[in-house]
């Protein structure tokens, strides 16, 4: 897939409201991914900044670092920069919020044991990206 753009940590940092060592750190993690170079320094495509907001906006409402983690590994279906190309929301439950995914035969949620259909949902929100601009 064709990529957007080239962007350094601090750059997707300030867009995803991280620092860019955060950025660094979600790299090294599998977040995300720098899909412009895979030297030192780590370069950025625009694709891979949305990817961060969205681990941010999973992060802020909750989810696990290591739910994060499981979600990129568990959606590799949906391409270089799973976590925009999927339609996920999130449902309160336990501890902490869910991840969940949403498909055209219904909802399914992230356990440990990867997807699992939801026979009756919660109410679910929606992760939705809204870029800002700055004041």
């Amino acid at each position: 897939m064709k990529t957007h753009g080239e962007l350094l940590a601090g750059a997707v940092g300030e867009l995803a409201g991280v620092s860019g060592t955060t950025i660094g750190q979600w790299a090294r993690w599998g977040y995300i991914r720098a899909s412009r170079s895979t030297g030192d320094p780590h370069v950025y495509a625009f694709e891979d900044a949305v990817e961060a907001l969205m681990v941010k906006a999973l992060l802020d409402r909750g989810v696990s670092r290591p739910m994060v983690r499981r979600a990129v590994a568990h959606l590799g279906d949906y391409g270089d920069w799973p976590l925009s190309e999927a339609r996920l929301a999130t449902a309160e439950g336990g501890r902490r919020p869910k991840i969940v995914l949403r498909e055209d035969d219904g909802a399914y949620a992230l356990t440990p044991r990867g997807w699992q259909r939801m026979v009756a949902p919660p109410p679910l929100e929606d992760v939705r990206l809204r870029l800002r601009r700055a004041g």
